[in-house]
């Protein structure tokens, strides 16, 4: 078996849709970032690509590409997950933080959980999604950020 982490970070903007886990979550403010700045789909990518030693999301998806300007990160999930399969890799689980003060999400994390496992082929109880709060510390704390991490299993096939 491998594990690999992943992180992500991203400031929150006004006119910006808040997207997590493929979800869009009613909020004054969202994530920036060149993708649709999903922080959890990017946390998830980087803990799987990591587990198989097959670089990177930055890698894979350049900001300086402008293809990838606005794109689905829930697609670029699909699109890594597909990657480790061909690496010789079958994911067993996944499981994930997102880092925000508000606005709260236990009303998102059942479909977040639900379109990540439909994105990486498992069952959504393979896939865990927690969120919290850094009882305003730091720039999640402030309501100028957001962040996730996650951790992913996979195994050989």
């Amino acid at each position: 078996m491998r594990v690999g982490f992943g992180f992500d970070a991203h400031r929150l903007a006004d006119g910006r849709r808040l997207i997590l886990g493929g979800v869009h979550v009613e909020s004054d403010r969202g994530a920036l970032g060149h993708s649709d700045a999903d922080v959890l789909a990017h946390a998830i990518c980087d803990a799987i690509l990591g587990a198989a030693a097959i670089g990177d999301l930055g890698g894979r998806f350049p900001a300086s590409d402008a293809r990838w300007k606005d794109a689905d990160s829930m697609e670029m999930l699909a699109q890594c997950a597909a990657a480790v399969r061909d690496a010789g890799y079958a994911i067993q689980n996944i499981d994930a933080t997102i880092v925000l003060e508000s606005p709260r999400l236990a009303a998102y994390i059942d479909r977040m959980r639900e379109n990540i496992a439909a994105r990486l082929g498992l069952a959504a109880g393979q896939v865990s999604v927690k969120a919290k709060s850094s009882e305003g510390m730091g720039y999640t704390g402030d309501g100028t950020g957001i962040a996730a991490s996650a951790i992913a299993l996979i195994e050989p096939l």
